[in-house]
């Protein structure tokens, strides 16, 4: 372990583009199997995370190549900790529609947000919306 607690931290600032995104979730899911987390927490950070970088690229930045996605995960055997801010306008999460009410079942939206929701211990927007901050406890 490091000297401030974690295993493994990054703090960088990617490209809008889903080629740079696919690199940094690698890099995860590498150090998360070194961490031995099982199967389960495993998928379930990694489709949490690569929701939250697809929607920071695609919706936040609207993959602008000038724009940058800044990543910040720390991990530990039992603990991760993610915080990935876009420069793009935000939104409102609290006006997505649920995507499992009857009437958005065809809708696209919103599936992400869920998705994280549920795979995640927390999960946190800052006022503005352009940033999201996921924790995953190994053991809730």
């Amino acid at each position: 372990m490091s000297q401030n607690g974690w295993y493994w931290a990054i703090d960088r600032a990617i490209p809008s583009n889903t080629d740079d995104g696919a690199q940094v979730m690698h890099e995860l899911l590498e150090q998360l199997e070194q961490c031995e987390w099982i199967q389960e927490h495993l998928f379930g950070v990694n489709l949490a995370v690569e929701e939250a970088l697809v929607n920071a690229i695609k919706h936040g930045n609207q993959e602008d190549a000038n724009k940058k996605v800044r990543v910040e995960f720390r991990l530990t055997d039992d603990h991760f900790f993610a915080r990935i801010t876009d420069e793009g306008e935000g939104f409102d999460p609290s006006d997505v529609p649920d995507p499992t009410a009857d009437e958005n079942l065809d809708r696209p939206g919103g599936r992400g947000i869920m998705l994280m929701r549920n795979f995640m211990t927390r999960v946190e927007y800052n006022a503005l919306g352009n940033q999201v901050t996921m924790e995953r406890k190994a053991n809730p």
